[in-house]
């Protein structure tokens, strides 16, 4: 996901550019309706527990050093990667600075329409499901990660890839809770009840 077009890099500046358009600033935080136990869908009733049979399996097994050689050094090492502190305000100044730099956060969000905190929510929370999007991913056949800490490359792409999108949410969860233009409560609760609904996925729908 790039954030580039509203979060600069550190060189220029750790605020927000917005847009040039001036708004008058919001008489209230944006409300959001979680998603209910009532409204979650079941799950299909015959689902499908095994992705692809034992000889497409080997054909992933046999592809494993390919994947180390060619997959793996693709992925960016961990010093090299931007963090979500990068982009909020830092923590660790004197607590006037602090103060004085969430202040200019909110400034500046109070400047932005509803609709951009509505699809900034609606990013926040695809990210924080990544819970769901990992478990997913390990019920493949032929990729999963059997132990949790396995060494098969297909496993170590996941997790990585997962440490990676993890810092997707922290920023945006941690931007949309300073600028106090959104109710936290009720999109945690709503995170809650994705998470918890699980997702039913093409793989589990055939025979």
């Amino acid at each position: 996901m790039q954030l580039t077009h509203c979060l600069p890099t550190k060189n220029l500046s750790w605020t927000p550019r917005v847009h040039h358009r001036r708004h008058s600033p919001p008489t209230s935080a944006v409300r959001f309706a979680p998603i209910s136990a009532a409204v979650t869908v079941s799950p299909p009733k015959h689902q499908k527990t095994h992705s692809m049979p034992p000889e497409k399996q080997e054909v992933f097994k046999s592809m494993e050093n390919w994947a180390t050689e060619n997959v793996l050094p693709l992925l960016k090492p961990v010093k090299d990667c931007w963090q979500p502190q990068t982009f909020l305000p830092d923590p660790a100044l004197p607590l006037e600075e602090f103060n004085d730099q969430v202040k200019e956060l909110r400034e500046r969000m109070a400047e932005l329409p509803d609709d951009y905190f509505v699809v900034l929510v609606g990013d926040m929370i695809t990210e924080e499901a990544l819970p769901t999007y990992q478990t997913m991913i390990n019920t493949l056949d032929g990729v999963k990660d059997e132990t949790g800490a396995s060494s098969s490359p297909w496993a170590v792409w996941t997790r990585a890839w997962t440490a990676e999108e993890n810092r997707h949410g922290d920023l945006l969860r941690n931007y949309l809770y300073l600028s106090g233009r959104v109710n936290m409560f009720m999109i945690d609760r709503t995170l809650q009840y994705l998470i918890g609904a699980g997702m039913v996925t093409f793989s589990s729908l055939f025979h």
